[in-house]
């Protein structure tokens, strides 16, 4: 269920200590720890994955899956079993069977939940997922504005007192993504867009809510849904390329079934050369196909308001959809622009798959055969189909969902063991 709500409070005295050094460099937090947007190989992951994806699952099915041997995966599960994160069905048991080893084991998913944060320049996505990367609940609320240091408190608030009303599951890990460049394993933040310089997003929420925090960019986090949580999961060395357009734009690369992530921050496609008449812009991508570049068109084509709750993709979406000409040509515009980059960093990069994501593809599906035609005119590289990603609208919670996992999905019983170390509790 998605809900739009504005969630405000006081700062709290917790709160404020957390972001009494925000103004300055912040103490390493033990509890900010490196996003894992990888296929795992460790032995306790590989067990974890094939019963999150294949279970229930007997033991000798998970050593003929994983190539482990059955003392490994006996050994694995009591441990997986031990730290809460697998339970047995015995009511599956095997009929005449003997001994544990025949009975299933499957993901014990009810007792916990993670969070996820998708921090976007104009709204807030705050997600609830359960073991295996699926929303529970999500709320959007607006992107806190003004001071960096009173946003944070804020954005942080909103997330603690989200997670207050989980009383049958314990949470487990925070995810947060957003644009702009991240420092992964300290979780500082650099959002030109929302005025943030080196924002201590990863510690505060830390603090605040006490729970271990990955940070990363909302781009690589998408490929790493992708990877980790779609219905195509890439199990062999291979390279992935996902392109994403909505209010901005980005890609990321995943390779060997890890996303690249470059310790100095994610690359940039927004300079790329772009020429459009009818969207206008600066003749760079990200100016040419947003959001705003496609809004900014339409007001001045009439299409919509020149401001007010009417002045809004949905309103051009509405009435390209009741044939409008003039919205209708302004999104085939945008898709045309945007096969053409995709066709640019599909040539420069030559992965051996190809996915495309953000609502500038899905919110308007009727505009994908455009994208594909001008790849395919512009690309000169054999022909590849574009895929689109498999969590529709829903890229933004999906991403931040998979870095609050990511950690369990890599290291599930160190994970566990972080995430319920006894800690104390934020001041209410």
């Amino acid at each position: 269920m998605r809900t739009t709500t504005v969630l405000r409070q006081a700062p709290t005295a917790h709160t404020k200590r957390a972001l009494s050094t925000a103004s300055g460099r912040y103490p390493q937090s033990r509890r900010v720890i490196a996003p894992s947007l990888k296929l795992a190989d460790a032995a306790a992951a590989s067990v974890f994955n094939a019963a999150r994806s294949r279970g229930p699952i007997a033991r000798d099915v998970i050593a003929k899956v994983t190539q482990l041997s059955i003392a490994t995966v006996n050994r694995q599960v009591t441990a997986l079993l031990d730290a809460g994160v697998l339970r047995e069905r015995a009511d599956l048991a095997v009929s005449g069977a003997i001994g544990r080893p025949r009975v299933p084991v499957e993901v014990n998913h009810e007792p916990f939940l993670t969070l996820g944060i998708h921090i976007g320049a104009r709204t807030t996505i705050i997600v609830a997922t359960d073991l295996f990367g699926r929303t529970l609940d999500v709320v959007e609320t607006p992107t806190p504005r003004g001071a960096q240091a009173a946003a944070l408190t804020s954005l942080a608030g909103s997330a603690r007192r989200y997670l207050s009303r989980w009383h049958r599951r314990r949470a487990l890990w925070v995810g947060v993504t957003s644009g702009g460049v991240i420092d992964s394993s300290t979780g500082y933040l650099d959002h030109p867009r929302l005025g943030w310089v080196d924002a201590p997003v990863g510690p505060v929420v830390a603090e605040t809510i006490g729970l271990p925090v990955s940070v990363a960019s909302h781009v690589d986090a998408m490929a790493g849904a992708e990877l980790l949580l779609g219905t195509r999961r890439v199990s062999h060395p291979a390279t992935s390329l996902y392109v994403y357009a909505r209010e901005t734009v980005g890609f990321a690369l995943s390779i060997g079934g890890k996303v690249h992530s470059p310790a100095s921050g994610p690359g940039t496609i927004a300079g790329l050369p772009a020429q459009s008449d009818l969207l206008g812009g600066t003749g760079q991508l990200e100016s040419t196909v947003s959001d705003e570049a496609v809004l900014i068109a339409a007001r001045k084509q009439r299409v919509i308001p020149a401001e007010g709750p009417s002045s809004t993709m949905t309103a051009v979406l509405r009435a390209a959809r009741q044939g409008n000409e003039q919205a209708r040509a302004l999104l085939t515009e945008r898709a045309r622009v945007l096969g053409e980059a995709v066709a640019l960093l599909r040539d420069m990069l030559n992965p051996d798959d190809l996915v495309v994501g953000g609502q500038a593809f899905t919110e308007y599906p009727e505009g994908m055969s455009v994208v594909e035609d001008a790849y395919r005119q512009r690309s000169v590289l054999p022909a590849r189909d574009i895929r689109v990603t498999s969590f529709g609208n829903r890229v933004q919670e999906a991403g931040a969902g998979v870095v609050s996992l990511g950690g369990i999905y890599a290291d599930p019983i160190g994970a566990m063991r972080r995430a319920l170390a006894r800690r104390p509790e934020a001041t209410a």
